[in-house]
């Protein structure tokens, strides 16, 4: 899928921080099944505590907590969020571990630190702040359905959008097996022309990275939102990309703002 760049409105404004780490969030897909392969028990059960006790869950967030730059209500939603339920069960033992993991048809779910960060750059927006939660969220790539359950717990509604059949179909079956305050709705779809039908959204996160913001995305940013992406920035590489749309005196504009290094999986147009 190839895309012509498109210009954001006059009015946008740039405020770039200091490039730091590269974050990766998804791995390279042949790492990520290779160390899973590694690191796998042979009957993919753990002992101990066990996955459902909730232990290895919140030892989990208590290392993220230590890093002291996470928000704490993702950290409290991904603590309720059992992230082993979205993985293969051989695999399970490693579900919190922070690491990405292979979940089939040639993709990784995200690095528990990763959906942290993001998710968090979400809650720090304005009109977070101002309603306490998410408000109606767009996420674009629901993958296996991890992230969609962690919004759940952070937003009012989730609309979630994948390309590819296989991993929306894995998704809904994953999303069956958890208790949620709201389901996420699911939608097999083209992510880059959005979901106009549910929006305008408060919050809009993507899981996948292009050569710009699709224009769909900015008209259904409702006026307060705030959208966090990984987008190609000039002489950067694809970066962690939060666009707000901040409205005064009756005129709305977009503030964009470039953060982390990252390597997100091609955003790519159509279905499969």
């Amino acid at each position: 899928m190839s895309s012509g760049a498109k210009r954001f409105p006059a009015s946008l404004k740039a405020a770039t921080s200091p490039q730091r780490e590269l974050l990766m969030p998804q791995r390279h897909l042949h790492q990520a099944t290779v160390d899973a392969a590694r690191l796998a028990r042979p009957n993919g059960k753990t002992t101990g505590t066990g996955l459902d006790s909730g232990a290895v869950r919140q030892r989990m967030v208590a290392r993220l907590r230590a890093e002291g730059k996470f928000d704490e209500r993702v950290l409290a939603a991904m603590a309720a969020a059992p992230r082993h339920e979205f993985v293969d069960s051989a695999l399970a033992a490693q579900a919190y571990e922070d690491t990405a993991l292979p979940i089939g048809h040639g993709q990784t779910i995200s690095k528990p630190s990763v959906v942290a960060h993001m998710l968090g750059l979400l809650m720090a927006g304005a009109g977070a702040r101002r309603h306490g939660s998410l408000g109606r969220v767009l996420e674009i790539g629901t993958g296996c359905g991890y992230q969609a359950a962690v919004l759940a717990l952070l937003a009012r509604q989730v609309t979630s959008i994948e390309r590819l059949q296989g991993l929306h179909d894995k998704a809904k079956l994953n999303l069956q097996r958890v208790a949620l305050p709201r389901a996420p709705r699911l939608v097999w779809g083209d992510g880059r022309v959005g979901h106009a039908a549910s929006g305008p959204f408060d919050s809009i996160v993507a899981a996948a990275g292009g050569e710009d913001i699709p224009h769909a995305w900015m008209e259904q940013l409702a006026p307060g939102g705030r959208l966090v992406a990984p987008t190609a920035a000039a002489g950067r590489g694809q970066v962690l990309v939060v666009l707000d749309h901040v409205v005064e005196g009756g005129v709305g504009r977009w503030v964009r703002s470039e953060h982390e290094a990252v390597l997100f999986v091609p955003l790519k147009s159509g279905v499969v």
